[in-house]
């Protein structure tokens, strides 16, 4: 995702979108002395700020013993400092009104934190010091060791969450983008808080590590306030190995429950990839929405599944585009057919004009709409800076968007089919020779 430099001010109710003047909304960079890079939009109208520090590190860049480490310290941060403790961060974010969060990806950690405007400072030295230098104590990491296995034990008792899982694993068999973010029991049970000191010691380091600020704010003042509070330098970026292994063609897990969970997968494009625009839309087109081919002839025409969708995963070096449905048992073979024809009849035929529209539409739409407060807005220069290391206008990224074609959604469709055959996985009610079976049979899309 990327953001935009400048875009569109208020205007009186009921204005024409043509006659609307710019808005006068700016990002700017800086890159501080230690490698820190800290990114600024302001938004002149706004009555908040967000405030996130965003580390390149994620579960892709853990050892086996270290799986889960980068998740682990996604709730530990916040569990105090030698200064502050949980409740009193809290107390201090809520007493204005804030909120604060954070989340782990397989390649970045994200903490961050929502305020008035007016609380800027107390935003960034929050985050300062909890990412700079968070006390991880040996009762807070055992507190938090329970919380992560009923986290996990959560995400095994979900059979829809399971089978993604289990697919991912799949598409990157012995590679670390295959393993889940929370790690493992054995690996969570086994960690010992000198281990995650060590792994925060060594990847929380600046040069790793991007700063952003979005809301009504003075870029040079959240420079400065981020530079007081530095307390690290340098560092390196991850060394990331690409996947080796072809992915596994078949993954059963056999559960009772009431339905059977299936998802078909390929690996697809990276990060930076210049046909991720049309991939994207080939997505939106396949299972994205309610108006998609996969919603639409399993859901809305069949009556096969409630839940029905598709999307997107992208990393580096690889990806993935993964299709989901929940069925009947009995009903396997027809949904499974289903699923496959419409990956491979998209690939072949393209969409009509009217699928692109709607697809391309709802793609420059949202993305617009993703910038209606200072949360939307911070997420998206924060990842832009570190994923693609440059925050590009928004206009540009909705253009491109719309200049993707229907010959262009075949062609990455047939990129990313071309290597292999979709893996399939399944959670449920059946037996490994039961869907190989069903995946001999057909369904029509």
């Amino acid at each position: 995702m990327v953001t935009p430099r400048t875009a569109v001010p208020a205007v009186a109710p009921g204005a024409d979108a043509a006659e609307r003047p710019p808005n006068r909304v700016t990002v700017r960079t800086a890159r501080l002395p230690g490698g820190l890079r800290v990114v600024t939009e302001s938004m002149a109208d706004a009555r908040s700020v967000t405030a996130g520090f965003w580390v390149g590190i994620g579960s892709r860049d853990e050892s086996t013993d270290e799986a889960g480490t980068s998740h682990f310290l996604e709730h530990l941060l916040f569990k105090g400092t030698d200064s502050r403790s949980a409740t009193t961060i809290a107390e201090a974010v809520e007493a204005v009104g804030g909120e604060m969060n954070a989340f782990t990806t397989a390649e970045h950690t994200a903490y961050f934190v929502r305020l008035p405007a007016s609380e800027l400072a107390l935003a960034l030295d929050i985050l300062s010091e909890v990412v700079w230098a968070p006390a991880l104590r040996g009762t807070d990491v055992d507190a938090e060791r329970r919380v992560i296995l009923e986290e996990l034990a959560m995400e095994e008792d979900s059979p829809e969450d399971r089978v993604l899982t289990l697919l991912t694993e799949a598409l990157f068999p012995g590679h670390p983008l295959g393993r889940e973010v929370l790690g493992s029991r054995r690996s969570i049970e086994a960690m010992a808080p000198e281990a995650i000191g060590a792994f925060h010691h060594h990847w929380y380091r600046p040069a790793n590590t991007v700063v952003a600020v979005a809301g009504d704010l003075d870029h040079d003042r959240v420079v400065d306030l981020v530079q007081a509070a530095q307390r690290r330098e340098g560092g390196d970026a991850p060394v990331r190995p690409p996947p080796a292994e072809p992915p596994t063609p078949l993954s059963v897990v056999r559960r009772r429950t009431e339905q059977v969970h299936v998802a078909l997968g390929v690996r697809a494009l990276a990060t930076n990839d210049d046909d991720r625009f049309a991939l994207a839309v080939a997505n939106q087109i396949l299972g994205g929405g309610t108006a998609s081919r996969l919603f639409q002839s399993v859901r809305e025409e069949r009556g096969l599944a409630y839940s029905v969708y598709s999307y997107v995963d992208a990393h580096l070096d690889t990806g993935a585009l993964v299709v989901y449905a929940g069925t009947a048992p009995e009903r396997l073979a027809e949904v499974l057919g289903l699923l496959r024809a419409g990956l491979e009849r998209l690939a072949v035929d393209g969409p009509d004009q009217r699928e692109l529209a709607v697809a391309t539409g709802y793609l420059a739409g949202s993305t617009l709409l993703g910038l209606e407060d200072s949360a939307g807005r911070m997420h998206r220069i924060a990842g832009s800076l570190l994923l693609h290391d440059e925050v590009a206008p928004v206009e540009d990224v909705v253009e491109r968007f719309r200049q993707v074609s229907a010959a262009d959604v075949a062609r990455v469709l047939t990129r990313v089919l071309a290597p292999e055959p979709p893996s399939v996985a399944v959670v449920g009610p059946v037996t490994r020779r039961a869907v190989a079976s069903a995946l001999g049979r057909g369904g029509t899309a």
